[in-house]
């Protein structure tokens, strides 16, 4: 059973203790998902933190409350980011500025996140509509998108260093006073850390673990042929053989949890349902990916959701397409159509 030991999140500004030394803090996100997780791990005159929020002025804003309130006014002396998503680095560099904190990541978390921290683009690139016109967009949200200026990385996510502290699938690291394992995951993100504590029952999951919800697994233009559903059901399995039910999980959305062994069976069987249902759909209508949207989310994509459930519809179309079980079978206004 799926159990929430805190019902009630901290308000902003506040900490909640999880453990000994151990605060859970929250940040605001423009954004359906509305929030995002960060943790506070006591490091004697210091602290540790893992994720850290989107680098806007609310956010610093709501840092400096928490530094003077629940941290005591002591230094951060290590960021920890879980993977390279901008609600998770984008303070990453400010703290490094601020307090002179060492960064640890994964190698390949930390060149994503860095590269397109780097890459400004005042419109998308040929390679994106191209991408999104073979995924099936619609004509006028594509001409729209084509003359707007796309998401960046920057407008969120301040300068990080160039230098920083690898961290490795199996590694043991310490901080919060406790012994960690490290277990690396991939689909929502690559190379992604989680953190199994030796000395008690803490699990620190970031996206990869999380109750409730499923990460956004997305295909995008930079690596169009990516299968993110495969590494992600994957990176399951084997977390799955280090999951017991005492572990408590701090996620980074939604609230801390136990019975992760029921949880990661869940987001399992998720997707095996959903490749599931797009199989059987595109055996009667081919389809693009975009005219999945229905068989995979079973309900109306909203506009601001249509970017994420764009990318979400190809992983799953990838995957099947790389299990031979849909192939191409046609074209409609540039945009591939699947059928099995």
């Amino acid at each position: 059973m799926i159990r929430y030991p805190h019902e009630t999140p901290p308000a902003e500004g506040t900490a909640l203790a999880l453990a000994e030394g151990v605060l859970w803090m929250r940040l605001p996100l423009p954004m359906a998902l509305d929030h995002v997780n960060v943790y506070a791990l006591r490091e004697g005159d210091g602290w540790t933190l893992v994720d850290t929020g989107f680098d806007t002025a609310r956010a610093r804003s709501i840092w400096q409350t928490l530094r003077a309130g629940p941290l005591q006014g002591l230094p951060i002396r290590r960021v920890i980011g879980t993977h390279h998503h901008p609600d998770h680095i984008g303070l990453a560099g400010w703290f490094i500025e601020t307090d002179g904190a060492e960064l640890a990541m994964s190698r390949t978390a930390w060149l994503t996140a860095r590269m397109l921290q780097l890459d400004h683009q005042p419109r998308p690139t040929p390679q994106a509509l191209h991408f999104w016109r073979q995924a099936g967009m619609p004509a006028d949200m594509l001409a729209r998108r084509a003359a707007e200026r796309p998401y960046n990385s920057a407008d969120v996510v301040h300068p990080l260093p160039p230098g920083f502290t690898r961290i490795r699938e199996g590694d043991e690291t310490r901080f919060g006073g406790r012994r960690w394992r490290v277990a690396m995951g991939d689909g929502h993100a690559p190379r992604h850390l989680t953190f199994w504590s030796r000395d008690d029952d803490l699990v620190i999951g970031g996206d990869q673990l999380l109750p409730s919800i499923s990460p956004n697994l997305g295909v995008y233009p930079t690596e169009p042929e990516a299968d993110p559903v495969g590494e992600w059901l994957e990176s399951c399995a084997r977390m799955a053989a280090l999951a017991e039910p005492r572990h408590l999980v701090l996620p980074g959305h939604k609230l801390p949890f136990t019975g992760l062994p029921l949880r990661l069976r869940q987001l399992i069987d998720n997707h095996h349902g959903a490749l599931a249902r797009i199989e059987a759909a595109l055996a009667e209508t081919p389809r693009s990916a975009v005219g999945c949207f229905d068989i995979l989310f079973k309900r109306r994509i909203a506009a601001m959701e249509f970017g994420l459930a764009l990318v979400e519809a190809v992983a799953h179309i990838n995957h099947l397409r790389r299990k031979g079980r849909i192939r191409a079978v046609g074209e409609s206004d540039g945009a591939i159509l699947w059928g099995a």
